[in-house]
């Protein structure tokens, strides 16, 4: 039996909480409002542009006022709609399911045979409501969500089916112990606590003994035959509305509003989801969900934790061939460094259970991913870390060095954590030393607007320099707020990641993998 699509098992259920949604929604519409009134890099910068600007001050005390008084006034009807949504969500799955049934099947996989490729794209598109999308220097939440559609439905057109071990992005399984050459791709976050990161893994053929590795490579747009989108910090539901009806054509199965609301199951009130959004092309045969418990300050009100997904991909003589995917976006606030790893280490527990439960005798892996925003690099060289007003800053890139610097305790725990035991990253050498080819994924938050970096095409242009990264990657945290001009540097803060397992198969499968950075969102 396949999965529901409400997260409700009533229609009743589901009918009161499109009620309550309603009742919420005022509120909720007016305080973002509120919030959005804050402006922007680029707005202040288009108001310094005109010949005669009027004062931010005064669109503050006109709007302002007027705003909280709507608010206030509807203080007495969002507090009705919480007292009925809130003993609701005992009734809720912690998660919400479309399906958009497609003609075309995935193709039957004969094993033993060729090797076949799966695409993945990781992003953390910060779609916040427009007020909260403010303190992230962004803006025109609804307007973002539409580009970043219609730049995932245009690559996803250009897609060629079916998949054959062929040049392309992605994690590829079936090929017996062969050696291949990869690139590495993950595009970059465009806010300062989240990255617009596409990260796709890519298989470029039979690497020849002797040959070096080969370059980075940087992609002005999404790869095409993605397979699968792991998305994080989908909160907005209008964002989510507009994801859903440009990407439901093109991905059959799509999880959305993952998460838990109130207290059901976490440690503290949660008002938003989990922010994660996944997407396949191929059926969804398990689901899991778990909240992290051990949120801290503005992350304690975000229901985030860990998706765990099984996926059909084919069948072979009679036995299920099936990929496990683990989609995850930790704590924040970069004093933390310890929930972080206690969130790693649930992680990495939940996903090893949930594998255990829904194995089915015969199954054959042909992967088994962890991916999302871990909030944490392989290149900061330790002390405690910097806030977020003085700490992240656009240093000048270079090669790594041949011995990481000493690590502080937090990012020993980070770094050197037990999941890179258990999961490779394609682009680390070891805990504190990235790969030299590997790309930062988070860009410098207060240059996000230049022209430079404006367009994918001009961001790729820009970041294929080594001036262009040094001003718009974020560089290494280090030990002081200041930067410090003679510590080393990598080439910017890989803070999402695409890691995978390998899994003993009686096929013989063998995981050989790649990635890319890539500029789509740029806007």
């Amino acid at each position: 039996m396949g999965l529901r699509e409400s997260p409700y098992s009533s229609h009743f259920l589901g009918g009161l909480d499109a009620v309550c949604r309603e009742l919420l929604y005022p509120s909720y519409w007016l305080l973002s409002q509120l919030l959005a009134l804050q402006q922007t890099t680029a707005e202040k910068q288009e108001l310094r542009s005109r010949k005669c600007p009027p004062p931010h001050a005064l669109e503050v005390l006109a709007k302002g006022p007027f705003l909280l008084l709507l608010l206030v006034l509807y203080v007495p009807f969002c507090l009705l709609g919480l007292l009925l949504w809130l003993p609701l969500q005992a009734a809720r799955r912690p998660f919400a399911y479309q399906h958009t049934p497609r003609q075309a099947s995935p193709e039957e996989w004969a094993l033993p045979g060729t090797g076949k490729a799966f695409h993945f794209v990781s992003a953390n598109l910060c779609l916040l409501p427009d007020g909260l999308a403010k303190f992230s220097n962004l803006a025109q939440t609804q307007w973002r969500a539409a580009h970043i559609a219609q730049a995932l439905v245009q690559a996803a057109r250009h897609a060629v089916l079916p998949h054959k071990g062929s040049a392309g992005s992605g994690t590829r399984k079936g090929c017996r112990e062969q050696k291949s050459r990869a690139t590495e791709s993950s595009p970059l976050r465009t806010c300062p606590g989240s990255p617009a990161t596409d990260t796709h893994v890519a298989v470029k053929g039979p690497l020849q003994e002797g040959e070096a590795p080969l370059p980075r490579e940087i992609t002005a747009s999404f790869p095409p035959n993605m397979d699968f989108l792991c998305l994080q910090e989908v909160f907005d539901q209008d964002a989510i509305s507009c994801l859903l009806r440009l990407l439901g054509p093109h991905f059959e199965h799509i999880l959305y509003d993952v998460g838990t609301y109130g207290l059901l199951g976490c440690s503290s009130f949660k008002l938003l989801n989990s922010g994660l959004f996944l997407a396949s092309r191929y059926p969804l045969l398990e689901v899991q969900y778990h909240c992290y418990p051990n949120s801290r300050g503005e992350d304690t009100f975000a229901a985030k934790g860990l998706l765990c997904v099984q996926v059909q991909l084919a069948a072979s003589q009679g036995q299920r061939i099936v990929g496990y995917m683990n989609c995850t976006h930790l704590h924040a606030p970069e004093t933390d460094g310890q929930v972080r790893c206690d969130q790693l280490t649930m992680a990495l527990g939940w996903a090893q259970a949930f594998q255990e439960t829904h194995a089915q005798a015969g199954d054959i892996v042909a992967f088994d991913v962890f991916c999302g925003d871990l909030n944490f690099d392989n290149c900061s060289p330790g002390g405690s870390r910097a806030g977020e007003a003085g700490g992240r800053w656009s240093g000048r890139p270079g090669g790594l060095s041949a011995s990481p610097p000493p690590l502080s305790p937090d990012d020993k725990r980070e770094q050197a954590h037990e999941i890179f035991s258990v999961y490779t990253d394609p682009c680390r050498v070891g805990p504190g030393q990235d790969e030299p080819w590997a790309l930062g994924t988070l860009m410098n938050s207060q240059a996000i607007y230049d022209e430079a970096v404006a367009t994918p095409e001009t961001m790729k242009r820009t970041l294929e320099h080594s001036e262009g990264r040094k001003k718009y990657l974020a560089g290494p945290v280090q030990a002081s707020a200041c930067p410090d001009l003679s510590a080393p540097r990598s080439e910017g803060r890989r803070i999402d990641y695409i890691l995978y397992r390998e899994h003993q198969s009686p096929a013989g499968l063998k995981t050989v993998s790649g990635e890319a950075l890539a500029c789509s969102l740029g806007t």
